[in-house]
């Protein structure tokens, strides 16, 4: 779920927005404080790496206000600053090598299954790598989702994407993570643990 630091008004952004345009560069700190947590913890999620989180966000950060004089503010800022950073971390994602999955190492997995945490760390790891090859929309709305924890009308907002479109998106990406998962995790309750809810 997206959260900013408590006791923010809510026109806060609008403030800080129309103080950068009106000439004071300094009020963008604001807007930084509040939502660099949330936008490193979406970057991480594309990037899985806190470097490569960091450099993201910073670079979404840089985009934003270049674009402030964009923002209409007929939306929430919070949607039109998501949907400048996934914009940016799908360009990103785009630059970088797909991870792979070894098929023998799943069947490895699949073979012996443990309630030990360490264990479940493991196959968290592989859900990760899973949904990392993903088709490139189907993971953007299952990071959002799912590991960001955005609703579905503020994940479609950002994606730029009906809400009906990110429902299909969400139940096939679903479903090919059951298929590829499902010799590591066991065919019984394989859906209940690919996507967390």
């Amino acid at each position: 779920m997206i959260s900013v630091e408590e006791g923010t008004a809510p026109d806060a952004d609008a403030r800080d927005v129309a103080r950068v345009l009106a000439g004071d560069p300094e009020a963008f700190a604001g807007i930084v404080g509040r939502w660099q947590g949330p936008l490193y913890q979406l970057a991480y999620r594309f990037s899985d790496e806190a470097g490569a989180a960091e450099e993201m966000a910073q670079d979404a950060f840089l985009k934003a206000y270049r674009a402030l004089g964009h923002w209409r503010g007929d939306a929430a800022f919070s949607t039109w600053l998501f949907a400048i950073a996934t914009n940016s971390y799908r360009s990103w994602l785009r630059r970088q090598r797909p991870k792979s999955l070894p098929i023998e190492a799943a069947e490895e997995q699949a073979e012996a299954p443990s309630a030990d945490p360490a264990e479940r760390r493991e196959r968290q790891r592989w859900v990760r790598r899973a949904v990392d090859e993903l088709p490139v929309h189907y993971r953007e709305a299952v990071h959002l989702f799912y590991f960001h924890e955005m609703d579905l009308a503020a994940a479609a907002a950002s994606l730029g994407v009906p809400e009906g479109t990110l429902k299909s998106q969400l139940h096939r990406a679903r479903h090919l993570l059951e298929r590829r998962l499902a010799p590591l995790l066991g065919a019984a309750g394989t859906k209940e643990r690919v996507c967390p809810t």
